[in-house]
C-alpha cells in the first residue's frame, strides 16, 4: 500500500471519522458504501473523500464504491489500532474515573495498564478493574512495562511536572486533558491536547451565528 508521509493534519483528523463511520456501518450489516453515501453521512463531499483516502492508497473500486469492512481495517492499519499501544491514566479524580470506566480503550488499540494518583483513598484500588498506584511509582512501573501513552488528567498546577516526568520516563506521547499548554523538551514525544473550553466556544460560534442569520432575515 502507497504512504504518503507528507499528509495534512486535516486529513489525518478525519481519519478517525471515517473509522468511526465505518464501524457504525459494519454494526448496521452495510457491505458496500459509494464514496457519495459515506460523504452525505459525514457531512462531506464524495471529492473530499476520495482525495483523502488517496493520501493513502488506491481504495474502493469505481461504479462500486468501497466494501466497507475492507475499508475499516485499512483504515484502523493506518490508525496503528493493531500495534497494541499501551496507556496509563495520571490522576484518577472525577475526570480520570469517568474516562476509565467509560472510554472503550481496547476498542481503539490501546491497552489500559495502570492509574496513578496521590489520593490515599483511590491508591491500592481498582477502577473498572484497572489498578491505582501512587504517583511516586510512576517512574519504577515505566520502567518495568512498555508504556507508550500517558493520559493527563491531573491538576492544572501539577500538569507540566506530570508531562515533564512522563517524558523524561521514556513515553512516546501524552493525551493531555488539564487545559494547560504542556511544553514538551522531547520533540519526538507527541502531545495531544483536548480542551473541552474550545469545543464548547466552537459550539457558541455557531449557534451564534445561526442566532444572528435569524434576526437579520
Amino acid at each position: 500500500m502507497k504512504r504518503n508521509t507528507k499528509v495534512s493534519t486535516a486529513v489525518i483528523r478525519r481519519l478517525p471519522r471515517y473509522y468511526r463511520q465505518l464501524s457504525e456501518l459494519q454494526e448496521a450489516g452495510t457491505e458496500r458504501i459509494s464514496s457519495s453515501a459515506l460523504g452525505k453521512s459525514m457531512g462531506l463531499t464524495a471529492s473530499q473523500i476520495r482525495q483523502d483516502l488517496f493520501c493513502f492508497g488506491e481504495f474502493g473500486q469505481q461504479g462500486y464504491g468501497y466494501k466497507v469492512d475492507s475499508l475499516k481495517e485499512e483504515i484502523g492499519e493506518i490508525l496503528g489500532i493493531s500495534r497494541g499501544h499501551t496507556l496509563i491514566v495520571l490522576g484518577a479524580g472525577n475526570l480520570g474515573r469517568a474516562i476509565i470506566q467509560n472510554f472503550r480503550f481496547s476498542s481503539n488499540g490501546f491497552d489500559l495498564l495502570a492509574a496513578f494518583d496521590v489520593n490515599p483513598a483511590l491508591v491500592g484500588s481498582r477502577l473498572a478493574g484497572v489498578p491505582v498506584y501512587h504517583t511516586s511509582e510512576l517512574e519504577r512501573f515505566i520502567a518495568g512495562h512498555s508504556v507508550d501513552v500517558g493520559l493527563l488528567t491531573v491538576p492544572i498546577a501539577a500538569a507540566q511536572e506530570m508531562g515533564d516526568r512522563l517524558t523524561s520516563a521514556g513515553v512516546k506521547g501524552i493525551w493531555n486533558f488539564t487545559n494547560y499548554e504542556i511544553a514538551c523538551a522531547d520533540p519526538e514525544v507527541v502531545v495531544e491536547s483536548v480542551h473541552f473550553s474550545d469545543s464548547l466556544l466552537t459550539l457558541s460560534y455557531m449557534i451564534s451565528q445561526r442566532e444572528e442569520q435569524e434576526e437579520n432575515s
